[in-house]
């Protein structure tokens, strides 16, 4: 009983919010993490099984229906009041895999909605927030590399919802969410080798993320293939991990560029180099300078192009 009354509270919020204009991009509403139903159970079994549980599956399901159509974020009200739900889960030994799995929500939303910079992560965490809706949930106070990375992707031109929680220690943290979202190549490197990747400046500035833009040169759309990060001319620039140089050069593009190769098929490329400071084959640490950032090539400014 007092689940359901909790839950109606939640939706019926959400519901007068959404309708009266005001859960988007420029406001906010407060959720109480005591409110949030718990989940004692991953399992949705209908004789053994968590109702809880069995009703979180539901709901993402709903979600997903949504969120998927015509292969793009369905974005704020495309989907019903009662689908920007919440649960708490306390972990009992599952792996993030293993959580994911079970949830279908998806890696992304559970990854950034908690906290996690790669799975092993969640061995510190005692309980979890599982949302609802799949998605990128992105924080308003990024801490790890890949939380900078996330909130450089950010376009509030996307239809999405802001929300904040109010934790029971009286803290309270800000959220973006694009509901549908989810890890490109870059974030996903990151996520799943937590430790092993890392940026190549140690103080930078996002200009420009992976995906479609407009080419400030050309003026034609095209993907970015990288990372723009912008910091000033003669920066000490690192390998994101070890590995071997493969490839270095002049390129109308890319200006002096170096390409590194890692172990597992990863490599990673530097583009817009004022100064290339090591050798083609050479073996790299991560604590190796391997160039100066300048504004070689098709650029409008000292910054690095990283993929």
């Amino acid at each position: 009983m007092q689940l359901r009354k909790a839950k109606l509270v939640l939706i019926l919020s959400i519901f007068l919010l959404i309708h009266a204009g005001i859960f988007g991009e420029d406001s906010t509403i407060t959720l109480q993490w005591n409110s949030f139903p718990q989940i004692k159970e991953l399992n949705g079994s209908a004789q053994s099984g968590d109702a809880v549980f069995r009703q979180y599956q539901k709901e993402v399901e709903n979600a997903r229906a949504h969120v998927s159509w015509a292969g793009k974020p369905a974005g704020r009200g495309a989907l019903e009041a009662d689908e920007f739900t919440f649960y708490r889960y306390t972990l009992q030994n599952e792996d993030f895999m293993s959580l994911y799995a079970r949830c279908n929500v998806g890696q992304a939303a559970i990854a950034t909605l908690n906290h996690l910079a790669g799975p092993e992560d969640i061995g510190g965490v005692k309980t979890i927030l599982l949302p609802s809706v799949p998605g990128l949930y992105i924080s308003d106070s990024p801490k790890t590399d890949l939380e900078k990375l996330l909130a450089s992707q950010v376009n509030k031109e996307l239809d999405g919802f802001a929300f904040t929680i109010a934790y029971d220690n009286g803290s309270r943290e800000g959220f973006f969410c694009i509901p549908g979202g989810d890890f490109n190549k870059t974030l996903r490197a990151f996520f799943l080798n937590p430790g092993k990747f890392a940026f190549p400046l140690k103080e930078y500035t996002i200009t420009s993320h992976y995906g479609s833009r407009i080419n400030p040169i050309t003026g034609n759309l095209r993907v970015h293939q990288g990372l723009d990060l912008a910091a000033p001319a003669g920066t000490p620039v690192y390998p994101t991990r070890e590995g071997e140089i493969i490839d270095e050069g002049y390129d109308d593009i890319y200006g002096n560029y170096i390409i590194i190769k890692h172990d597992g098929n990863w490599a990673s490329l530097y583009g817009h180099l004022e100064k290339i400071l090591a050798p083609l084959h050479f073996s790299v640490k991560s604590t190796t300078i391997i160039g100066r950032v300048g504004s070689t090539g098709q650029s409008t400014g000292p910054h690095l192009h990283f993929e």
